[in-house]
Protein backbone atom coordinates (compact mmCIF):
# COMPACT_ATOMS: atom_id res chain seq x y z
CA UNK A 1 0.00 0.00 0.00
CA UNK A 2 3.14 2.51 0.77
CA UNK A 3 4.42 1.88 -2.36
CA UNK A 4 1.08 2.89 -4.51
CA UNK A 5 0.99 5.91 -2.02
CA UNK A 6 4.77 6.73 -3.26
CA UNK A 7 3.82 6.04 -7.13
CA UNK A 8 0.62 8.08 -6.64
CA UNK A 9 2.65 10.80 -4.73
CA UNK A 10 5.06 11.17 -7.49
CA UNK A 11 2.98 11.43 -10.42
CA UNK A 12 1.20 14.24 -8.13
CA UNK A 13 4.68 15.87 -7.79
CA UNK A 14 5.68 15.52 -11.81
CA UNK A 15 1.91 16.03 -13.47
CA UNK A 16 3.67 17.48 -16.62
CA UNK A 17 5.72 14.74 -17.13
CA UNK A 18 3.24 12.32 -16.35
CA UNK A 19 0.76 13.96 -18.83
CA UNK A 20 3.41 13.81 -21.25
CA UNK A 21 4.27 10.53 -20.94
CA UNK A 22 0.44 9.15 -20.41
CA UNK A 23 -0.09 10.94 -23.97
CA UNK A 24 3.32 9.31 -25.85
CA UNK A 25 2.07 6.19 -24.68
CA UNK A 26 -1.14 6.50 -26.09
CA UNK A 27 -0.26 7.52 -29.21
CA UNK A 28 2.00 5.06 -29.48
CA UNK A 29 -0.17 2.29 -28.84
CA UNK A 30 -2.88 3.46 -30.90
CA UNK A 31 -0.56 3.78 -34.17
CA UNK A 32 1.07 0.33 -33.20
CA UNK A 33 -2.72 -0.64 -33.31
CA UNK A 34 -3.42 0.69 -36.41
CA UNK A 35 -0.09 -1.09 -38.08
CA UNK A 36 -1.52 -4.36 -36.73
CA UNK A 37 -4.93 -4.10 -38.27
CA UNK A 38 -3.00 -3.17 -41.99
CA UNK A 39 -1.08 -6.41 -41.41
CA UNK A 40 -4.10 -8.32 -40.92
CA UNK A 41 -6.04 -6.54 -43.72
CA UNK A 42 -2.81 -7.23 -46.13
CA UNK A 43 -2.41 -10.97 -45.18
CA UNK A 44 -6.40 -11.71 -45.18
CA UNK A 45 -5.94 -10.04 -49.23
CA UNK A 46 -3.28 -12.20 -49.98
CA UNK A 47 -5.04 -15.19 -48.68
CA UNK A 48 -7.67 -14.27 -50.74
CA UNK A 49 -5.32 -13.78 -53.97
CA UNK A 50 -3.85 -16.88 -53.48
CA UNK A 51 -6.43 -19.01 -54.51
CA UNK A 52 -6.84 -17.45 -57.66
CA UNK A 53 -3.19 -18.42 -58.39
CA UNK A 54 -3.99 -21.94 -57.07
CA UNK A 55 -6.56 -22.79 -59.25
CA UNK A 56 -5.71 -25.00 -62.30
CA UNK A 57 -5.59 -23.62 -66.47
CA UNK A 58 -5.72 -25.62 -68.89
CA UNK A 59 -2.53 -26.58 -71.42
CA UNK A 60 -3.68 -24.58 -73.94
CA UNK A 61 -4.07 -21.41 -71.79
CA UNK A 62 -1.46 -18.81 -70.62
CA UNK A 63 -1.09 -17.15 -67.45
CA UNK A 64 -2.86 -13.51 -67.93
CA UNK A 65 -1.28 -10.83 -68.46
CA UNK A 66 -1.63 -7.05 -66.69
CA UNK A 67 -0.25 -3.66 -67.91
CA UNK A 68 0.39 -1.11 -64.63
CA UNK A 69 0.71 2.41 -65.31
CA UNK A 70 1.95 3.64 -61.53
CA UNK A 71 2.31 7.20 -60.87
CA UNK A 72 4.81 7.20 -58.06
CA UNK A 73 4.43 11.12 -57.68
CA UNK A 74 0.87 10.62 -56.54
CA UNK A 75 -0.35 10.66 -53.25
CA UNK A 76 2.97 13.33 -52.67
CA UNK A 77 5.19 10.51 -53.98
CA UNK A 78 3.70 7.77 -51.74
CA UNK A 79 2.41 5.95 -54.43
CA UNK A 80 5.00 3.80 -55.48
CA UNK A 81 5.26 2.59 -51.29
CA UNK A 82 1.64 1.72 -51.36
CA UNK A 83 1.47 0.03 -54.79
CA UNK A 84 4.73 -2.31 -53.36
CA UNK A 85 2.92 -2.98 -50.33
CA UNK A 86 -0.75 -3.05 -50.84
CA UNK A 87 -1.47 -4.24 -54.58
CA UNK A 88 1.66 -6.19 -55.71
CA UNK A 89 1.73 -9.16 -53.41
CA UNK A 90 -2.11 -9.21 -54.48
CA UNK A 91 -1.37 -9.67 -58.11
CA UNK A 92 1.35 -11.60 -58.08
CA UNK A 93 0.19 -14.17 -55.88
CA UNK A 94 -3.39 -14.55 -58.29
CA UNK A 95 -0.29 -16.02 -61.10
CA UNK A 96 -0.78 -12.52 -62.93
CA UNK A 97 2.05 -11.61 -65.12
CA UNK A 98 2.09 -8.05 -63.85
CA UNK A 99 4.51 -5.28 -66.51
CA UNK A 100 4.43 -2.05 -64.39
CA UNK A 101 5.72 1.10 -66.01
CA UNK A 102 6.09 3.65 -63.56
CA UNK A 103 5.78 7.44 -65.04
CA UNK A 104 8.63 10.12 -64.66
CA UNK A 105 6.83 13.21 -65.54
CA UNK A 106 3.17 14.95 -65.92
CA UNK A 107 1.70 13.93 -69.45
CA UNK A 108 4.05 10.93 -69.90
CA UNK A 109 1.15 8.18 -69.48
CA UNK A 110 -0.62 9.77 -72.77
CA UNK A 111 2.25 9.17 -74.61
CA UNK A 112 3.26 5.30 -72.91
CA UNK A 113 -0.72 4.37 -74.47
CA UNK A 114 0.52 4.86 -77.99
CA UNK A 115 3.45 2.18 -77.39
CA UNK A 116 1.45 -0.03 -74.81
CA UNK A 117 0.79 -3.26 -76.63
CA UNK A 118 -2.32 -5.90 -76.51
CA UNK A 119 -2.53 -6.82 -73.17
CA UNK A 120 -5.65 -8.78 -71.11
CA UNK A 121 -6.09 -5.95 -68.46
CA UNK A 122 -4.98 -2.26 -68.11
CA UNK A 123 -4.58 -1.62 -64.50
CA UNK A 124 -4.05 2.28 -63.34
CA UNK A 125 -2.33 2.85 -60.21
CA UNK A 126 -2.54 6.55 -59.29
CA UNK A 127 -5.04 9.08 -59.18
CA UNK A 128 -7.50 11.41 -61.30
CA UNK A 129 -4.92 12.82 -63.06
CA UNK A 130 -3.34 9.73 -64.21
CA UNK A 131 -6.33 8.30 -64.96
CA UNK A 132 -7.51 10.68 -67.05
CA UNK A 133 -4.44 10.83 -68.57
CA UNK A 134 -4.42 6.53 -69.95
CA UNK A 135 -7.97 7.35 -70.73
CA UNK A 136 -6.96 9.97 -73.06
CA UNK A 137 -3.69 8.42 -74.29
CA UNK A 138 -5.65 5.01 -74.74
CA UNK A 139 -8.81 6.74 -77.08
CA UNK A 140 -6.36 8.29 -79.01
CA UNK A 141 -4.91 5.67 -80.45
CA UNK A 142 -5.82 5.05 -84.57
CA UNK A 143 -6.98 1.42 -83.23
CA UNK A 144 -8.66 2.79 -80.09
CA UNK A 145 -11.57 0.44 -81.22
CA UNK A 146 -9.90 -2.71 -79.94
CA UNK A 147 -8.07 -1.82 -77.24
CA UNK A 148 -11.08 -0.19 -75.56
CA UNK A 149 -12.35 -3.49 -75.40
CA UNK A 150 -9.42 -4.54 -72.83
CA UNK A 151 -10.67 -4.02 -69.04
CA UNK A 152 -9.53 -1.27 -67.21
CA UNK A 153 -8.99 -1.80 -63.31
CA UNK A 154 -8.02 1.66 -61.28
CA UNK A 155 -6.36 1.36 -57.59
CA UNK A 156 -7.00 4.18 -55.76
CA UNK A 157 -3.13 5.52 -55.07
CA UNK A 158 -3.57 9.86 -55.68
CA UNK A 159 -4.88 12.11 -53.32
CA UNK A 160 -8.70 12.63 -55.66
CA UNK A 161 -10.10 9.33 -56.77
CA UNK A 162 -13.55 10.60 -57.35
CA UNK A 163 -14.09 7.41 -59.95
CA UNK A 164 -13.16 4.96 -57.30
CA UNK A 165 -16.69 5.72 -54.97
CA UNK A 166 -18.25 4.43 -58.46
CA UNK A 167 -16.42 1.36 -58.25
CA UNK A 168 -15.42 0.18 -55.19
CA UNK A 169 -16.33 0.06 -51.41
CA UNK A 170 -15.95 3.97 -49.65
CA UNK A 171 -13.89 3.53 -46.78
CA UNK A 172 -11.02 5.60 -45.01
CA UNK A 173 -8.75 3.14 -44.39
CA UNK A 174 -6.33 3.64 -47.07
CA UNK A 175 -4.82 0.00 -46.83
CA UNK A 176 -8.59 -1.64 -47.26
CA UNK A 177 -9.19 0.71 -50.02
CA UNK A 178 -6.48 -0.48 -52.25
CA UNK A 179 -6.79 -3.98 -51.22
CA UNK A 180 -10.31 -4.26 -52.26
CA UNK A 181 -9.75 -2.06 -55.25
CA UNK A 182 -7.10 -4.59 -56.36
CA UNK A 183 -9.27 -8.29 -55.78
CA UNK A 184 -11.92 -6.63 -57.30
CA UNK A 185 -9.64 -6.91 -60.64
CA UNK A 186 -9.22 -10.26 -59.62
CA UNK A 187 -12.87 -11.46 -59.38
CA UNK A 188 -13.42 -9.68 -62.98
CA UNK A 189 -16.84 -8.32 -62.62
CA UNK A 190 -16.82 -5.89 -64.81
CA UNK A 191 -19.32 -1.94 -64.98
CA UNK A 192 -19.66 -0.18 -68.60
CA UNK A 193 -18.94 3.61 -67.77
CA UNK A 194 -19.68 6.69 -70.57
CA UNK A 195 -17.20 8.75 -71.92
CA UNK A 196 -16.90 12.34 -72.59
CA UNK A 197 -15.06 13.61 -75.76
CA UNK A 198 -14.33 17.10 -74.74
CA UNK A 199 -12.99 18.28 -78.90
CA UNK A 200 -11.90 21.92 -79.34
CA UNK A 201 -10.73 23.58 -82.70
CA UNK A 202 -6.77 23.86 -81.65
CA UNK A 203 -5.89 21.16 -79.95
CA UNK A 204 -6.82 17.09 -79.86
CA UNK A 205 -9.36 15.93 -78.01
CA UNK A 206 -9.44 15.26 -74.38
CA UNK A 207 -11.61 12.32 -72.34
CA UNK A 208 -13.18 12.52 -69.48
CA UNK A 209 -14.69 9.27 -67.07
CA UNK A 210 -16.43 12.11 -64.45
CA UNK A 211 -16.86 16.02 -65.57
CA UNK A 212 -15.97 19.21 -67.03
CA UNK A 213 -16.11 22.22 -65.03
CA UNK A 214 -16.20 25.82 -64.99
CA UNK A 215 -17.21 28.75 -62.95
CA UNK A 216 -16.73 30.31 -59.97
CA UNK A 217 -16.88 27.22 -57.69
CA UNK A 218 -14.13 25.58 -59.49
CA UNK A 219 -11.96 28.84 -59.47
CA UNK A 220 -12.34 28.94 -55.30
CA UNK A 221 -11.26 25.08 -54.66
CA UNK A 222 -7.99 25.65 -56.33
CA UNK A 223 -7.22 28.47 -54.12
CA UNK A 224 -8.34 26.30 -50.72
CA UNK A 225 -4.81 24.89 -50.29
CA UNK A 226 -3.31 28.26 -49.92
CA UNK A 227 -5.36 29.36 -46.53
CA UNK A 228 -3.74 25.65 -44.97
CA UNK A 229 -3.12 27.49 -41.56
CA UNK A 230 -6.48 28.06 -40.94
CA UNK A 231 -7.42 24.41 -40.51
CA UNK A 232 -11.26 23.18 -40.81
CA UNK A 233 -12.00 26.71 -41.78
CA UNK A 234 -9.89 27.04 -45.08
CA UNK A 235 -12.55 26.05 -47.22
CA UNK A 236 -15.03 28.51 -46.09
CA UNK A 237 -11.88 31.68 -45.72
CA UNK A 238 -11.28 31.22 -49.46
CA UNK A 239 -15.28 31.44 -50.30
CA UNK A 240 -15.30 34.74 -48.46
CA UNK A 241 -11.96 35.91 -49.82
CA UNK A 242 -13.04 35.45 -53.14
CA UNK A 243 -16.08 37.07 -52.67
CA UNK A 244 -14.33 40.10 -51.54
CA UNK A 245 -12.47 40.64 -54.23
CA UNK A 246 -15.02 40.38 -56.71
CA UNK A 247 -18.88 39.90 -56.34
CA UNK A 248 -20.71 38.91 -58.28
CA UNK A 249 -19.03 36.59 -60.02
CA UNK A 250 -21.11 35.65 -62.70
CA UNK A 251 -19.72 33.48 -66.35
CA UNK A 252 -21.79 34.19 -69.41
CA UNK A 253 -21.50 31.53 -71.99
CA UNK A 254 -23.50 30.22 -75.25
CA UNK A 255 -24.78 26.78 -74.91
CA UNK A 256 -26.25 24.36 -77.71
CA UNK A 257 -27.24 20.55 -77.53
CA UNK A 258 -29.34 18.12 -79.10
CA UNK A 259 -31.62 16.01 -76.97
CA UNK A 260 -30.73 12.49 -75.60
CA UNK A 261 -30.07 9.00 -77.70
CA UNK A 262 -32.38 5.96 -76.90
CA UNK A 263 -30.40 3.49 -75.14
CA UNK A 264 -30.78 0.09 -77.23
CA UNK A 265 -31.41 -2.88 -75.10
CA UNK A 266 -28.38 -5.02 -74.17
CA UNK A 267 -27.55 -8.22 -76.39
CA UNK A 268 -26.01 -10.96 -75.32
CA UNK A 269 -22.09 -11.30 -76.68
CA UNK A 270 -23.33 -14.22 -78.18
CA UNK A 271 -20.86 -15.41 -81.38
CA UNK A 272 -23.22 -17.01 -84.11
CA UNK A 273 -22.61 -19.73 -85.37
CA UNK A 274 -20.98 -20.07 -89.55
CA UNK A 275 -23.14 -22.05 -91.62
CA UNK A 276 -22.07 -24.97 -93.53
CA UNK A 277 -19.85 -25.31 -96.31
CA UNK A 278 -22.93 -26.19 -98.90
CA UNK A 279 -25.02 -23.61 -97.44
CA UNK A 280 -22.49 -20.54 -97.55
CA UNK A 281 -22.77 -22.02 -101.71
CA UNK A 282 -26.23 -22.54 -102.07
CA UNK A 283 -26.40 -18.75 -100.63
CA UNK A 284 -24.31 -17.14 -103.27
CA UNK A 285 -25.58 -18.87 -106.12
CA UNK A 286 -29.05 -17.66 -104.90
CA UNK A 287 -27.99 -14.36 -104.19
CA UNK A 288 -25.92 -13.99 -108.03
CA UNK A 289 -28.91 -15.34 -110.18
CA UNK A 290 -31.61 -13.34 -107.70
CA UNK A 291 -30.00 -10.23 -106.41
CA UNK A 292 -31.66 -9.20 -102.80
CA UNK A 293 -34.34 -6.19 -103.10
CA UNK A 294 -32.32 -2.72 -102.19
CA UNK A 295 -33.47 -1.24 -99.21
CA UNK A 296 -35.68 1.68 -99.84
CA UNK A 297 -33.47 5.04 -98.60
CA UNK A 298 -34.98 7.01 -95.32
CA UNK A 299 -33.98 10.19 -95.21
CA UNK A 300 -32.42 11.39 -92.24
CA UNK A 301 -34.26 13.89 -90.34
CA UNK A 302 -32.04 17.12 -89.89
CA UNK A 303 -30.53 17.87 -86.08
CA UNK A 304 -32.33 19.92 -83.91
CA UNK A 305 -30.15 21.98 -82.28
CA UNK A 306 -31.48 24.01 -78.73
CA UNK A 307 -29.64 27.47 -78.01
CA UNK A 308 -29.35 28.62 -74.51
CA UNK A 309 -27.84 31.99 -73.49
CA UNK A 310 -26.82 31.04 -70.04
CA UNK A 311 -25.49 33.24 -67.04
CA UNK A 312 -24.15 31.20 -64.37
CA UNK A 313 -21.85 30.70 -61.08
CA UNK A 314 -20.80 27.54 -62.98
CA UNK A 315 -21.36 25.05 -65.28
CA UNK A 316 -20.82 21.44 -65.51
CA UNK A 317 -21.00 19.11 -68.35
CA UNK A 318 -20.89 15.46 -66.14
CA UNK A 319 -21.38 11.56 -67.09
CA UNK A 320 -24.26 9.65 -65.37
CA UNK A 321 -20.65 7.22 -64.48
CA UNK A 322 -21.36 8.26 -60.29
CA UNK A 323 -24.23 5.21 -60.55
CA UNK A 324 -23.00 3.28 -63.28
CA UNK A 325 -25.64 -0.06 -62.22
CA UNK A 326 -28.32 2.66 -62.21
CA UNK A 327 -31.38 1.77 -64.80
CA UNK A 328 -31.62 4.03 -67.84
CA UNK A 329 -33.45 4.39 -71.13
CA UNK A 330 -31.41 6.92 -72.97
CA UNK A 331 -27.90 7.24 -72.88
CA UNK A 332 -27.26 11.40 -71.92
CA UNK A 333 -24.84 13.64 -70.49
CA UNK A 334 -25.48 16.22 -68.08
CA UNK A 335 -25.41 19.95 -68.08
CA UNK A 336 -25.48 21.22 -64.74
CA UNK A 337 -26.15 25.59 -64.54
CA UNK A 338 -26.22 26.88 -61.02
CA UNK A 339 -28.11 30.04 -60.70
CA UNK A 340 -26.42 33.44 -60.75
CA UNK A 341 -28.77 35.01 -57.73
CA UNK A 342 -27.02 33.15 -54.94
CA UNK A 343 -25.79 35.79 -51.92
CA UNK A 344 -22.70 35.83 -50.41
CA UNK A 345 -23.79 33.52 -47.67
CA UNK A 346 -25.26 31.19 -50.36
CA UNK A 347 -22.45 31.03 -52.26
CA UNK A 348 -19.84 30.17 -49.09
CA UNK A 349 -22.65 27.11 -47.80
CA UNK A 350 -22.53 25.39 -51.27
CA UNK A 351 -19.00 26.00 -52.38
CA UNK A 352 -18.20 24.12 -49.35
CA UNK A 353 -20.63 21.00 -50.44
CA UNK A 354 -18.73 21.24 -53.68
CA UNK A 355 -15.23 21.60 -52.46
CA UNK A 356 -16.53 18.41 -50.25
CA UNK A 357 -18.07 16.73 -53.37
CA UNK A 358 -17.88 18.38 -56.60
CA UNK A 359 -20.53 16.31 -57.65
CA UNK A 360 -22.87 18.35 -55.46
CA UNK A 361 -25.38 21.11 -56.94
CA UNK A 362 -27.87 23.51 -55.95
CA UNK A 363 -31.71 23.22 -55.08
CA UNK A 364 -32.07 25.65 -58.39
CA UNK A 365 -29.50 24.44 -60.90
CA UNK A 366 -31.66 24.37 -63.89
CA UNK A 367 -30.40 20.19 -65.44
CA UNK A 368 -30.17 19.39 -68.67
CA UNK A 369 -29.87 16.32 -70.47
CA UNK A 370 -28.18 15.85 -73.41
CA UNK A 371 -26.39 13.47 -75.94
CA UNK A 372 -23.99 16.41 -77.23
CA UNK A 373 -23.24 20.26 -76.52
CA UNK A 374 -21.36 22.67 -77.86
CA UNK A 375 -19.80 25.29 -74.94
CA UNK A 376 -18.76 29.16 -76.76
CA UNK A 377 -16.90 31.10 -74.28
CA UNK A 378 -16.50 34.75 -74.31
CA UNK A 379 -13.19 35.48 -76.07
CA UNK A 380 -11.43 36.91 -73.24
CA UNK A 381 -11.49 35.81 -69.34
CA UNK A 382 -12.70 32.57 -69.97
CA UNK A 383 -10.47 31.34 -67.65
CA UNK A 384 -9.75 27.25 -66.77
CA UNK A 385 -12.00 24.29 -67.03
CA UNK A 386 -11.80 21.45 -64.53
CA UNK A 387 -11.49 18.01 -66.44
CA UNK A 388 -11.49 15.50 -64.19
CA UNK A 389 -10.50 17.70 -61.89
CA UNK A 390 -7.19 18.14 -64.31
CA UNK A 391 -7.08 21.85 -65.25
CA UNK A 392 -6.70 23.52 -68.77
CA UNK A 393 -7.52 26.44 -70.47
CA UNK A 394 -11.06 27.48 -71.01
CA UNK A 395 -12.15 27.83 -74.99
CA UNK A 396 -15.16 27.07 -77.05
CA UNK A 397 -15.64 23.18 -76.94
CA UNK A 398 -17.83 20.65 -78.24
CA UNK A 399 -18.54 17.84 -75.39
CA UNK A 400 -19.66 14.50 -76.66
CA UNK A 401 -20.76 11.02 -74.98
CA UNK A 402 -19.07 8.55 -75.61
CA UNK A 403 -22.07 5.80 -74.05
CA UNK A 404 -20.73 2.53 -72.59
CA UNK A 405 -17.14 2.87 -74.42
CA UNK A 406 -15.22 1.53 -71.44
CA UNK A 407 -15.51 -1.75 -68.99
CA UNK A 408 -13.37 -1.15 -65.57
CA UNK A 409 -13.44 -3.56 -63.04
CA UNK A 410 -16.01 -3.20 -59.93
CA UNK A 411 -16.39 -5.21 -56.54
CA UNK A 412 -19.16 -6.69 -55.96
CA UNK A 413 -20.65 -5.29 -52.89
CA UNK A 414 -20.53 -1.95 -54.09
CA UNK A 415 -22.61 -2.62 -57.39
CA UNK A 416 -24.71 -3.99 -54.59
CA UNK A 417 -24.86 -0.71 -52.48
CA UNK A 418 -25.47 1.02 -55.83
CA UNK A 419 -28.55 -1.36 -57.66
CA UNK A 420 -30.28 -0.59 -53.65
CA UNK A 421 -30.08 3.23 -55.00
CA UNK A 422 -32.16 2.66 -58.32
Amino acid sequence: MARVVKVIRTLRNHWKKSTFAVCVLSYGGHWLYGKHCESVLRREACQEAREFGQKLIRPQESLQKATVILNPAACKGKANSLFQKNAAPILHLAGIEVKVIKTDYEGQAKKLMDLMEQTDMLIVAGGDGTLQEVITGLLRRADEEVFSKTPIGFIPLGSQNSLSQSLHIVTDDKVKHITSATLSILKGETVPLDVLQIKSEKEQPVFALLSLRWGSFRDVATSISKYWYLGPLKARAAHWFSTLKEWPQIHHASVSYLPPIPRPPDLPDIKPVRPSLLYRIYRRIKNYWTPPAEEPHVEEKPEHWEDKQISTLELTVSTQNRNPVKIRTDDSLVLSVEPDTLTVGQFITEGIKKAENPSEHTEKALQIEASICRLSLPQEGGGFFDVDNEAFEAMPVEVKLLPRKLRFFCSSERREQLAQMN
